[in-house]
């Protein structure tokens, strides 16, 4: 863990959101606000009138920008938001919405780049991405440039194989299981394998099975679960302006402490908005590109400004709607559930080199009179809050801490028919000097109110259930399925393109092999949201690094040819023909 952590500090230093921000706004203004023509000539491309049989390619438009969806629109729609605003606070959703306005101009220009660069030597499953876009733009001018092209393709294919096999299959099989076992008392592992089951029985057929399982899985999901959250936000439809309000002016002041949330910085939510924002629609990370490379166009620049409406939709629209829910529910922010209902304190271990407390209380659940009986079922994880004195956490300006217990079952220890019995397992809370600012020499507890821990989709879960008891069971466990099943299948063939590219065919199915053990690693292996964090944040910003230094050193090309394209549009060199119907469209038959 001390490991992965000094990874991610060095993949999510101060530097990284910048970068990241500061590319999409040069490409906005390079660019001339592209995320116009996105919304205006991408949505009539992704309509159809411009398909034709004839162009290179495997699928239409429609069916590119669905596989890229259901990449991104995933867990990090429902579980992500929810990590965001329970660890930055309301202001974390204002920055996931720049980091989505800017994302637009930055992923049209790395979707156009993979298009120019792409190969199509086999029509019928074309390949494109970073590594095959810096291998030809750049190894094209020989001497020294192309073995230093090669090296770069082949490091940014290992970033895309390792998010492929981490971050983004085990954070969709964590939720799923989590959510799975909170709610229906499934085994974990029961979800990894049936999970690993269906998604081996689609990426078997390759780019054109993973194009039409998305074409009709992603409007269908987006739909039952969009429906789903106006009915909940239409009860609190007068609070909206507000909360946008209360969203906005939380980007740029300090949130305070307030029942469940232990309170945050501006730098906080900046933070933690540019991460799950990138996570949620990938814009930079180089990933959406090799969806959209397998569309029939022979115009680049056309696919690079249809895949600029991924983090429009991904972004804007979903997790907004999904941050909207828990906001007004006052998920993020409720109360405490009951009081510990015993003699709890917290004392200091001597003898650590890092400072650490242990948990002094009555392990048996029988002396929580004060709590409702459904809230303690075996694995439930539950959090005291605690208050270090003198000293303020350097990421996030408070001096609050969560002091963790999980609910285990001891019954059946001495005799197997005794009757259940559960019991606490407390975790020890150190404070390492190097994250807070002065001397965190002192810890005790504030009160002994105690709050459920809901990580990711269970927040999201339980925001719908505040509303309306029952609909997050069903709802949320459903769109946890259908989303991450829908993005397991795109990612698995993004890493496929990366081991294409090292290794040729002979290594497709020896991965999909690992990508489904992967599975159920995610399902099983798991344990914890700081340890899923880990995983999400290591993926997402090694593929980052190795992917925004190709586009911003190569993007005058696109830049270039989304020029050209935009004035031969308006000179009307393009004749699109009538729409065709949305079923054909739908199933890609207007292509065939």
């Amino acid at each position: 863990m001390e490991i992965l952590h000094s990874i991610s500090n060095i993949l999510w230093g101060p530097w990284t959101p910048w970068f990241l921000f500061a590319s999409g706004v040069v490409f906005t203004i390079w660019t001339r606000f592209t995320q116009y023509m996105s919304m205006t000539h991408g949505v009539a491309v992704v309509r159809g009138i411009y398909d034709r049989p004839e162009d290179p390619g495997a699928i239409n438009h429609f069916q590119a920008l669905s596989a890229a969806l259901s990449g991104t629109v995933g867990l990090g729609n429902i579980g992500g938001v929810a990590l965001a605003i329970g660890l930055g606070g309301p202001g974390a959703l204002f920055w996931m919405w720049m980091v989505a306005l800017f994302g637009m101009a930055l992923k049209t220009v790395e979707i156009t780049l993979a298009m120019m660069y792409r190969n199509t030597d086999d029509p019928d499953n074309p390949h494109g991405g970073a590594m095959w876009v810096v291998e030809k733009a750049l190894g094209s001018k020989g001497g020294i440039w192309k073995p230093v092209a090669k090296v770069i393709g082949v490091f940014f294919s290992l970033t895309l194989i390792n998010s492929a096999l981490t971050s983004s299959s085990m954070f969709q099989t964590w939720n799923i299981a989590t959510i799975t076992e909170s709610y229906f008392g499934v085994p974990r592992i029961g979800s990894g394998i049936v999970i690993a089951l269906l998604v081996g029985l689609v990426i078997v057929g390759g780019i054109k099975r993973i194009g039409h399982v998305a074409a009709k899985l992603v409007p269908l999901m987006c739909a039952l679960y969009l429906l789903s959250s106006f009915a909940v936000l239409a009860q609190h439809v007068g609070e909206i302006p507000e909360l946008l309000l209360v969203i906005v002016k939380s980007a740029f002041q300090p949130t305070e402490a307030t029942g469940a949330f232990i309170g945050g910085g501006i730098g906080y939510a900046f933070m933690q908005g540019m991460k799950r924002a990138l996570y949620s629609n990938e814009a930079g990370q180089g990933s959406a590109p090799i969806a959209h490379a397998a569309a029939k166009t022979n115009e680049p620049a056309r696919e690079g400004i249809v895949g600029g409406l991924g983090p429009f939709i991904d972004t804007i629209c979903i997790c907004t709607i999904t941050a909207l829910v828990i906001l007004s529910t006052g998920t993020w922010n409720r109360e405490a559930i009951g009081d510990f209902g015993s003699e709890i304190s917290l004392s200091k271990i001597e003898g650590k080199e890092v400072p650490t407390w242990e948990v002094d209380a009555s392990e048996a659940l029988e002396n929580l009179p004060a709590m409702r009986l459904d809230e303690w079922n075996e694995g439930a994880d539950f959090y005291l809050l605690a208050k270090v004195e003198g000293a303020t956490m350097k990421k996030n300006a408070n001096s609050l801490v969560k002091v963790f217990g999980e609910v285990v079952e001891v019954s059946g220890e001495n005799s197997p028919e005794a009757a259940p019995a559960f019991a606490i397992r407390w975790s020890e809370i150190t404070l390492d000097p190097n994250e807070w600012e002065g001397n965190p020499d002192g810890l005790a507890l504030v009160g002994s109110g105690v709050h459920r821990e809901y990580g990711g989709a269970s927040m999201t879960a339980h925001a719908f259930d505040l509303e309306y008891p029952g609909l997050g069971k069903w709802l949320v466990t459903l769109a946890s399925w259908l989303f991450g099943f829908s993005t397991l299948i795109t990612w698995s063939y993004y890493g496929e393109q990366g081991i294409v590219y090292l290794f040729g065919n002979r290594g497709v199915l020896p991965y999909k092999i690992l990508f489904l053990i992967g599975i159920l690693y995610g399902a099983a292996g798991i344990t914890g949201t700081t340890h899923i964090l880990l995983v999400i944040d290591i993926g997402t910003g090694s593929m980052l690094w190795a992917n925004l230094p190709i586009v911003i050193a190569l993007g005058y090309l696109a830049v270039n040819s989304l020029k050209d394209y935009g004035k031969r549009l308006k000179a009307g060199e393009f004749h699109p023909h009538a729409a065709p119907p949305i079923t054909k469209v739908v199933d890609g038959s207007d292509v065939e």
